[in-house]
């Protein structure tokens, strides 16, 4: 546990120093890279699994050494009762494109008028609602087994659009723009992906068939029937949603090597303005696994929720217990990552609203990478005194074991 907390010390400190070099030029959180994802491919839902479960459509992520990938849409149980899920999307930034990253909320928010399906057809959410401590689903648009799940109704949705565009703005994009209301969505009280969420994203990125370079645009599982199992329930692509274009050769790639939507959704994402995927050669031999820690992280959105291997002190009560103190630090700290993920997706509608300049949003990204690097540093503090803490009592029932032991001191 110490040396990762070293690691994503030094890591932090290696973005710090870039950013105050110039190196990065980022215009929002996440990656930059200059082309766009492929469309939105077509697939047909799974069925519910079990009532509280609400449908989460699939969307393309992207990461520096395999580019574009796609995440299959999946049944998500909500984290608690009254919340709804806005789905990430991409946005043209400017000078990229910005993957802003899906939350939890009492309100459907913008998600870049993506007509998603299943309920997201650009504008709120048909698929449901919530009805007491129930969650009725709209069986117009989703897959629900009602002799199962009896929390149900039938509404007609119209007037949605039907694109497989996956993108907002640029060329070729969606042209929609938050209303006030939506906009005040974004202020309410909400939280980002849950565990099983993001568990969900890095099963997909680790998966080579669901890259853009070798799919195509058809990914072989396009959605899931719960998150991370891509063998039961799972579903493949129709067809994809429009003419696959892989980039040029010498197209750049991402500034990053991690995009907010693996490490934890969330955050942003740029790309550019074509629904174009990253092409990759077919000699490409497989890149070996890598950890968090070894990866640039700037923004609260990328940090990853903090993990610690159990104690083993050979008591069992003394084990539940320090188990106990460590899930609630690792609650805490992940509140921490909540918090200052939502200031900082803040300051970045706000640029984007006054249209920031490039040393506007450098310094912007400065003051971010800080931030994120202070929160880190009081949690190591934390764990290490937490460890610091637990150790002596750990020592002190060593002799115990080994009745011996001081006899031959």
């Amino acid at each position: 546990m110490r040396t990762k907390v070293v690691i994503r010390a030094l890591v932090l400190s290696f973005v710090l120093l870039a950013l105050s070099h110039g190196t990065f030029a980022k215009s929002d959180i996440g990656v930059s890279v200059n082309f766009g994802p492929p469309a939105l491919p077509i697939y047909e839902q799974p069925i519910c699994p079990a009532e509280g479960y609400l449908w989460t459509p699939g969307y393309w992520g992207y990461d520096n050494n395999d580019g574009y990938y796609w995440v299959p849409g999946t049944w998500i149980e909500a984290p608690q009762v009254g919340f709804l899920w806005t789905p990430g999307y991409w946005g043209w930034g400017g000078n990229a494109f910005l993957f802003h990253e899906g939350y939890w909320g009492p309100q459907v928010g913008f998600y870049g008028g993506i007509n998603y399906g299943y309920g997201y057809g650009g504008a709120g959410y048909g698929g449901g609602r919530w009805e007491g401590n129930n969650f009725s689903y709209n069986t117009y648009v989703n897959r629900v087994n009602t002799t199962i799940i009896h929390n149900t109704y039938n509404t007609t949705i119209t007037n949605v659009s039907v694109n497989h565009v996956s993108y907002n703005g640029g060329s070729g994009g969606v042209e929609a723009r938050p209303t006030p209301q939506q906009e005040s969505y974004q202020n309410e009280r909400h939280v980002g992906p849950v565990a099983a969420q993001s568990q969900h994203v890095q099963e997909a990125r680790n998966n080579p068939e669901l890259r853009a370079s070798a799919n195509h645009g058809k990914p072989p599982i396009a959605a899931t029937a719960r998150p991370g199992d891509f063998k039961t329930g799972a579903v493949a692509t129709r067809e994809p949603g429009g003419e696959y274009k892989a980039p040029p050769a010498s197209a750049p790639r991402a500034n990053e090597a991690r995009s907010s939507t693996e490490s934890r959704p969330e955050t942003t994402t740029e790309s550019g303005p074509t629904a174009t995927s990253e092409a990759r050669p077919e000699t490409t031999v497989a890149r070996p696994e890598t950890t968090t820690e070894a990866r640039p992280t700037t923004h609260a959105s990328e940090l990853q929720p903090h993990k610690s291997a159990p104690t083993n002190t050979g008591n069992s009560a003394t084990d539940k217990k320090y188990a106990q103190q460590q899930d609630k630090l690792n609650a805490k700290q992940t509140q921490d990552h909540q918090k200052l993920q939502q200031q900082q997706e803040k300051e970045h509608q706000q640029a984007t609203k006054k249209n920031y300049n490039d040393p506007q949003k450098q310094q912007m990204e400065q003051q971010h990478a800080q931030q994120t690097q202070q929160v880190e540093q009081k949690h190591a503090t934390q764990q290490n005194q937490m460890e610091q803490h637990q150790t002596p009592h750990q020592v002190a029932q060593a002799p115990q074991s080994h009745p011996t032991a001081e006899k031959h001191n």
